[in-house]
Formats: structure tokens, C-alpha cells, sequence
């Protein structure tokens, strides 16, 4: 990690990014939401559903990554077609969210109802007929997929010179295939994966690449660099820096899920636990327990009857099991990796250099 010497005096210089693509979603919501209105009015409850989705302050984590991507491969500051382009994965990661919710049924997003519940609600307030959990869960899935429809249709139409589009294109739809067939792994996982075998740790490696570290980091950065017009050099560069702390970011993210602060987290204490998520902390403890916490482990986790004094027991075993310390270790050597590979990359603007070491520091630095 960097010494306060090494850290840039102006840390983190991204709330002007967050509000500008803040107004690039609200902008391109104005439009669709008048469209939907022209279709029908019965819409209304989808425009303000995907608004308040899209629109309740969420990090903005993969947008800031693209801009400065983007600014450290010679991009002008103030280019808006930069926000929408950036805005565009925001669009991406709300359409995940949306169907990670429905399969997780998870009751609330960022202190909201999920979009799967909204609906069950609206079914209910308005005395509708048949089955109110069907309906929320098609209305879920209809509302993720138009999302996924209008990222592309904001990348594509960001405003940006069309070669840098084309450019950029090739990485911007690999990202979306990775995330998605890292999510068909992690739900696989659960229900055809033995995580007592030999393979769950690789197994587990595999769905944080690509559900997660690509996604999160290494791509969005890629995807700006590509707009801007970036040597191949530069690219591969942002990948030596990204995967490595997007691993990190989500090594971080997989121990608050297990041992955070709810205050902190706005989670449930070992939610994780309770969802049954197989993270590579889970698989690491699977193999510091022996054999028969270990099974328990594996047939209790995500059990629908898990009460919150099991949910405590079972984090008692994972912090036994010496699985914190490892993943705390390899979250300090991959951030080594990453910030190496930062130090070397042949940016063409400074300023991105120092904001970037600022937003790996955020990214990875998060209290329990």
C-alpha cells in the first residue's frame, strides 16, 4: 500500500465524474421515459421504477474508472460524450443488479425494494389477479433486460466520434458477456460444486474474474482508453492494474459480506453467509476446517431455515478456519501487483495517475 507521502494531496477527484454522469443518466431517463409514455401510459410505474433504480446514489465506481481510463490515455476533461459513454455502465451494472436481486431474493437494494418487490407491491395495492411473486419476478426480469437494451443504445449513441466507438465496442461487449456467464458460474456453483473438493478454490477464482474483477475494473478502464484513442500498450497496461485490483476490490467486498458492520455495510451481518454466496473466502475456509466443520459449513450455508445464531456460528468457523488472514494476505500482495503495474503505465496525464491510485485506495481500504 502507499505511504501518506505517496498519496496525491487532492484524493479521489471523482465527485465532479459522479455528478456529471449523475446528469447523463437523468438526461437519457428524461427521454426514454418520455417514450414509454408515448407507448402507453400503463408504463408509467417501468419509467419510475428504472428512474429511482438508476438515479439513488449509487458509487458510480465503474463510470469513474471508464472516465479515467479514458483522461490517462490523453482524453480532453470536459467532453460529454466521455459522461455518456461512462454513464453507459451504470445502465449495465443496473440490469445486473436487477436480475442479482430476483435470483437472490433479496428484499431491498441500497435501502429501496428491490425492483422484483416494487412490483410485487404494485400487484398487491391495486388488487390485481393471479400470482404477485410471478409478476414481480417477470416485471424484474422485462425491466433488467431493457436496461441491458439502453446501454447500448447510450453507448453507442454517447455522442463520441463513431471509429472510437467501434474501437472501444469489441471490449465493452466482452465485459458484458463475462459478467454474465460469471454469474451463471456463481449460480452454479451452489448447486453442482463440491466445495470440500480440490477444484472449489479454482472453481471460486474463476467467478470472481469474471462476475466481478473484470468487470468492476479492468474493462471499464480498457473501454475508456480505447475512446480516447489508446496505444495497445496503454490497454494492456490498465489490465495489469485492473484484474488485479478488482480481485482486491472483490476479496474486500466477499469478508464485509461474511464479517461486516451492518452500520457500515447497510447489510445484514454475514448476509453472505445467509445468501449462500461460495466466495473464495468460503472455499479457503472449507480447507483451514477440519473435515467435519467443514461439512457443516458447506450444508448449512444458505440454508433457508438459517436462523441469526447459526448465521453467527457459521462465522465463528470461517474466522477459525485462518481463511480471513489468507484472503487479507493475497488482498495486500494483489494491490503490490496492481499499484506496480499503475506506477509503470504509460500515461499520458498525470492527474489520472494520482486519481487512480486515490480510487484503488477507496476501493480496497473499507472497514469491517
Amino acid at each position: 500500500m502507499t505511504s501518506a507521502s505517496q498519496r496525491p494531496a487532492n484524493p479521489i477527484d471523482v465527485e465532479d465524474v459522479r455528478e456529471r454522469v449523475n446528469a447523463a443518466l437523468a438526461g437519457f431517463m428524461d427521454g426514454q421515459s418520455a417514450l414509454l409514455g408515448k407507448i402507453s401510459p400503463q408504463l408509467g410505474p417501468v419509467a419510475d421504477a428504472l428512474r429511482d433504480f438508476l438515479l439513488d446514489g449509487g458509487k458510480r465506481l465503474r463510470p469513474a474508472f471508464c472516465y479515467w481510463g479514458w483522461r490517462g490515455a490523453g482524453g480532453p476533461a470536459a467532453d460529454t460524450g466521455i459522461d455518456r459513454a461512462a454513464a453507459a455502465l451504470e445502465l449495465l451494472q443496473a440490469s445486473a443488479l436487477v436480475h442479482d436481486d430476483l435470483m437472490d431474493r433479496s428484499d431491498t437494494r441500497r435501502g429501496l425494494p428491490s425492483v422484483h418487490r416494487r412490483f410485487e407491491a404494485l400487484h398487491r395495492e391495486h388488487g390485481w389477479r393471479g400470482d404477485r411473486e410471478q409478476y414481480g419476478a417477470s416485471a424484474a426480469v422485462l425491466l433488467g433486460d431493457l436496461l441491458l437494451i439502453w446501454c447500448d443504445e447510450l453507448f453507442l449513441h454517447s455522442g463520441l466520434e463513431p471509429a472510437a466507438v467501434l474501437a472501444a465496442k469489441p471490449v465493452f461487449d466482452l465485459m458484458r458477456t463475462e459478467v454474465m456467464v460469471g454469474q451463471y458460474l456463481d449460480v452454479l456453483e451452489p448447486v453442482a460444486g463440491d466445495s470440500t473438493d480440490e477444484g472449489a478454490l479454482d472453481r471460486a477464482q474463476t467467478v470472481l474474474h469474471y462476475k466481478s474483477a473484470k468487470y468492476t475494473i479492468e474493462r471499464p478502464l480498457q473501454v475508456g482508453a480505447l475512446l480516447a484513442g489508446a496505444p495497445p500498450e496503454l490497454v494492456e497496461a490498465y489490465g495489469a492494474f485492473g484484474l488485479p485490483l478488482g480481485e482486491a476490490f472483490q476479496l474486500r467486498d466477499d469478508l464485509l459480506g461474511v464479517f461486516g458492520d451492518p452500520a457500515v455495510t447497510g447489510k445484514p451481518a454475514g448476509d453472505d453467509l445467509r445468501e449462500g454466496k461460495r466466495t473464495l473466502l468460503v472455499a479457503h475456509a472449507m480447507r483451514g476446517l477440519p473435515a467435519a466443520d467443514a461439512r457443516h459449513l458447506d450444508e448449512r450455508l444458505g440454508a433457508p431455515d438459517l436462523a441469526p445464531a447459526e448465521v453467527a456460528g457459521l462465522r465463528a468457523l470461517v474466522a477459525r478456519s485462518g481463511a480471513p488472514e489468507a484472503v487479507e494476505a493475497r488482498i495486500e500482495e494483489l494491490m503490490r501487483q496492481s499499484l506496480a503495474a499503475l506506477a509503470a503505465a504509460p500515461l499520458a496525464d498525470e492527474r489520472a495517475r494520482a486519481t487512480l491510485l486515490a480510487l484503488a485506495e477507496a476501493a480496497t481500504v473499507r472497514k469491517y
